[in-house]
């Protein structure tokens, strides 16, 4: 493959550097000042694809001492287990159905992400941050769908998957992409031939972004194409994981995360810093060896199970938050804008959201869920489940799965088998999170409830399951 041209990779290499070097300068009293936030968000990033998470096989010291200094949700839950619709659903605190937003976007897409919805990023640039995200966008690649008109000062990335581009290995057969734009901002800076030095940049940009915003507050969105096939990594961790190039690409997120932490740390603005990771979704099971682990959970990317929402999650603010806590409460990615907006203070978009503050759970001044249940919407609209205390029930659908079959590997994918369930089936995922016992006859008094919210939910944003047209649902934006 082509190399980054020479003069670009220096350029990004001379950023870490310079945003590395000692600097005594020390940020102005931060006592009222409202906390700078860092939302790091990998790609298709198992549950126990972090140490502290259970990882047999991949050491990730820096997560794990952020876990330690920091809160850990074992019960978080991506917004829907696959891209688009799940970032649409973080940054906006809807169900991305809500919005229209449904599976992952294509190049050319003639939707996005409406310009009337409220991003995170705009919700805090009113109070005063500077904003920025680099990484992945997938939230619509027009150009008035991106991230510098969605509340983004600054932008450097990819617009959608990385894995959409010529060198698909379906290219040609179910695939016809074009070449993968580099973005600076507005301006495609570079077409990738080798993402081999993206984590790199996408670290180095983070880092010089802090250094040049220490002294005002700023919201900084890292969202890593990685480990979404296909999977790429520098030299600097080719090869160090015992679980090959998949575990060396997670060691290198892990090393991203730390200099992050130790940036903030050198600029003396670390204790009102909260920084968050987490994933927008499970392991894409069909590539073998180059996708991640969701165990002890059932499934992956695209389902509803456990394994295809459930991710970890990670969140430090030493200023605020106590240290070295687990909570298994269920929190889903729709209420971080409402939590984020409670701690600096900021209004809540003047459209309906769906997302609730968890801010008193995180602080532990509160076990008590602001939420009834949460709702597992996939497709275009279609109901599957439902989490409610510590049960889970699955409406009859059509899932894909792996079980029986051939897994992909060294970045080729399986193929998957599709199996319907029949009727409604309900688990206790808090004494069987492996979904192994279906216990809907024994309660059937918690089917009835669970099915009473999902038709009050139905009501409020439909099922195309059942020809359900919602009534508060919006149409996203679309090229004029």
């Amino acid at each position: 493959m082509l190399k980054l041209p020479r003069i670009l990779f220096i350029a990004h290499f001379a950023i870490l550097i310079t945003a590395c070097k000692s600097n005594s300068e020390k940020p102005p009293e931060t006592e009222q000042r409202p906390p700078n936030v860092v939302l790091i968000f990998t790609d298709d990033q198992g549950y126990q694809d972090v140490g502290v998470f259970g990882s047999p096989n991949i050491e990730t010291p820096y997560l794990d001492q952020m876990a330690k200094e920091g809160v850990r949700l074992t019960s978080f839950y991506a917004a829907q287990a696959v891209c688009s619709a799940s970032r649409a659903g973080i940054l906006t605190g809807c169900y991305p159905n809500r919005l229209g937003i449904h599976n992952a976007l294509m190049p050319h897409s003639p939707v996005g992400l409406d310009l009337e919805e409220t991003t995170l990023a705009e919700m805090l640039k009113q109070k005063g941050y500077t904003t920025a995200i680099f990484g992945k966008w997938h939230l619509g690649d027009h150009p008035k769908f991106m991230p510098n008109k969605q509340g983004f000062d600054e932008f450097f990335g990819i617009p959608y998957s990385n894995d959409m581009w010529p060198l698909h290995p379906q290219q040609g057969t179910w695939f016809n992409f074009g070449p993968l734009p580099l973005y600076e901002n507005e301006t495609v800076i570079d077409t990738l031939t080798d993402q081999s030095q993206l984590t790199t940049q996408i670290t180095a940009h983070s880092i010089d972004f802090i250094r040049r915003n220490k002294n005002a507050p700023f919201f900084l969105y890292v969202a890593h194409p990685q480990p979404h096939v296909p999977l790429f990594v520098s030299d600097k961790f080719k090869g160090k994981s015992k679980r090959g190039l998949y575990g060396d690409v997670i060691m290198e997120i892990d090393w991203s995360v730390g200099q992050i932490l130790e940036a903030l740390a050198k600029y003396g603005i670390d204790e009102n810093t909260l920084v968050i990771f987490t994933s927008d979704n499970g392991p894409w099971l069909a590539y073998g060896n180059h996708a991640g682990s969701a165990l002890p959970f059932r499934e992956g990317k695209g389902t509803a199970w456990e394994g295809g929402h459930r991710e970890p999650f990670i969140i430090r603010y030493p200023k605020m938050l106590p240290p070295n806590r687990t909570i298994d409460i269920p929190i889903m990615a729709i209420d971080i804008l409402p939590t984020l907006a409670e701690v600096t203070n900021a209004s809540l978009p003047h459209r309906t959201i769906d997302g609730q503050s968890v801010w008193k759970i995180l602080t532990g001044e509160s076990t008590e869920s602001p939420q009834e249940a949460y709702f597992f919407y996939y497709k275009v609209n279609e109901l599957q489940g439902v989490r409610y205390g510590k049960w889970k029930l699955y409406f009859p659908h059509t899932y894909r799965t792996m079980q029986g079959q051939v897994p992909g590997k060294d970045g080729l994918p399986g193929e998957y088998k599709n199996i319907t369930l029949q009727e409604i089936e309900l688990y206790d995922v808090l004494n069987d999170p492996s979904e192994t016992k279906n216990v809907a006859i024994e309660y059937p008094e918690v089917v009835d409830k669970i099915k009473l919210l999902a038709d009050n939910m139905r009501a409020r944003l439909g099922d195309s399951l059942l020809d359900m047209q919602g009534s508060e649902t919006r149409e996203p934006g679309k090229i004029e």
